[in-house]
């Protein structure tokens, strides 16, 4: 059975992502307008707690069934393969009983230690069930992706996520008559939803469109092998994650409890809190759906010009992915800082959230930076060092929302954000000049970005004040604003003709491939 290429599976999931992103953001935008600036509030300070506790929940082990599946199949021994799902399937099973009710379980001392608002239990509730749910979808998953085969990975995610959005603004709007708490419950019990049907899916395509091979009278290994094997890759996988996300609850937990401290009432809190990542976040990592995609596929790009020892492709690789990420960063700096209210008034109905965009905005060149210098890292093998970088800047971003925020409020948040995106950034462009040599001629890669994004500032300015404070003004400045950058930029040759040319026959593949 040949076995998809790496091109394929790659387009197949950035596909998924991109359809998943896209209708993620408009759900975001409906439900703000649905539950507004508090039921966002609410979601998002129980939600990170619940990825934190799923990434203990599969213990990284769908990621060393992956691996080992695949190891197991180019030694052309398929009952080995089996043995390590079967046997990986068991561990992850009694992972996410033992943390589904561990979760259960400590619910009220959450409640009461953790958490600054009483108002996210049944949120924090609804979303218990999801862990087992996840975790053992995980384990499918993961064999799939060491078949490489990446669609069911890709069509489980895409219907997991249409049936999320759906069933959660659903539950949403029939419960939000009886109060916001209620409301953010449907949209957690959404997301279970959601993961239940991709589960069920994911078993349907295993049962059905599983390999079928011939195998062996005895397909029995040994137990203590195999368990060192699937525990020496999961391990490592689990700490990186488990820190990543821990870190992210953190932020969920501190900002409100500071938001307090600084003098709002609980009801505050919660609303400023929502308007931080419900919708000034949400619209800073929205160009990020391209640099994520960049990141993803820079992993074998660089691992391959690495492995080659070729120097000048490596050099040419990093240079583009490090060129890309300001020809986004740049203009998407310049717009939240010019439209950040008439873009949060536009899209969410909260004009008042802009004023937090405007202290994210010069952290969105930074933070597109980081994505694509983790991919950098990643493809050379070293993903130790965007976590030791991520740790760093850690410590100044505790530190800063502790103290800022009680001072500050959520301005001295959204400064000490943008600070943690550029530590960051600077780490991890350290990390790569330092691995690999690389130079990048900084003069080169700013002059002609920073030239069309002046005039983007100009058009857009200009445009604004002809348009008016409406919808249709925005949309006018916006567009005219970006058709302006892309313009400068081809004339003074910040966009080759090559480039262009790929560009076109992406976009092209992207909607042949949704219109299918």
């Amino acid at each position: 059975m040949a076995a998809p290429s790496l091109a394929y599976g790659t387009f197949v999931l950035s596909l998924a992502s991109l359809y998943n992103r896209v209708l993620g953001f408009a759900y975001q935008v409906v439900l703000v307008r649905l539950v507004h600036a508090e039921g966002i509030g609410l979601y998002n300070m129980v939600y990170p707690i619940y990825v934190m506790v799923l990434v203990l929940a599969s213990a990284g082990i769908p990621v060393a069934i992956a691996k080992l599946v695949a190891e197991e199949l180019a030694r052309h021994n398929p009952a080995a393969a089996y043995r390590i799902f079967r046997r990986s399937c068991v561990y992850i099973l009694f992972f996410a009983l033992f943390c589904t009710l561990g979760l259960s379980a400590a619910t009220p001392w959450i409640l009461r230690h953790v958490f600054v608002n009483p108002d996210v239990q049944p949120a924090f509730t609804a979303l218990i069930p999801g862990v087992l749910i996840v975790s053992v979808c995980s384990a499918f998953r993961g064999f799939f992706q060491g078949l490489q085969q990446m669609w069911p990975t890709a069509f489980t995610q895409a219907v997991e996520q249409t049936v999320r959005v759906t069933v959660g603004l659903g539950l949403a709007w029939f419960l939000l008559p009886r109060g916001v708490a209620c409301a953010t419950a449907g949209v957690s019990a959404g997301v279970v939803v959601g993961e239940l049907v991709g589960l069920i899916s994911m078993l349907g395509i295993y049962l059905r469109r599983r390999p079928r091979f011939v195998l062996p009278m005895k397909a029995e290994g040994g137990f203590v092998a195999d368990t060192r094997r699937i525990f020496s890759l999961a391990v490592p996988v689990t700490l990186t994650r488990f820190t990543s996300t821990a870190l992210m609850s953190l932020d969920a937990i501190l900002i409100p409890q500071r938001l307090a401290a600084a003098g709002l009432t609980l009801s505050q809190a919660t609303a400023t809190y929502g308007k931080l990542v419900g919708m000034a976040e949400t619209l800073l990592y929205t160009p990020g759906i391209l640099t994520v995609s960049l990141a993803t596929a820079l992993v074998p790009a660089v691992a391959d010009a690495a492995a080659q020892g070729n120097r000048y492709l490596l050099t040419k690789r990093i240079g583009a992915a490090v060129r890309v990420a300001i020809l986004i960063g740049l203009p998407a700096g310049v717009v939240f800082l010019l439209l950040p209210s008439r873009l949060c008034a536009l899209l969410f109905g909260y004009p008042d959230a802009g004023a937090i965009l405007t202290t994210l905005a010069a952290g969105g060149p930074f933070l597109y930076l980081v994505q694509a210098t983790t991919g950098i890292l990643q493809g050379l093998g070293r993903a130790a060092e965007p976590l030791k970088n991520m740790l760093w800047a850690s410590i100044f971003k505790v530190a800063g929302i502790f103290y800022a925020t009680a001072v500050w409020g959520i301005q001295g948040t959204g400064l000490v954000l943008t600070g943690y995106l550029i530590i960051m950034a600077v780490l991890n462009l350290r990390d790569v000049t330092r691995l690999t040599g690389c130079r990048l001629d900084w003069s080169r890669l700013l002059t002609r970005p920073l030239a069309a994004s002046f005039v983007l500032a100009l058009v857009v300015s200009g445009l604004t004040r002809l348009g008016g404070t409406g919808a249709t003004g925005t949309l006018t400045a916006l567009a005219g604003g970006l058709a302006a950058y892309l313009g400068v930029l081809i004339l003074v040759g910040g966009l080759t003709p090559a480039e262009l040319d790929r560009l076109r026959v992406l976009i092209g593949q992207v909607m042949r491939a949704l219109r299918r």
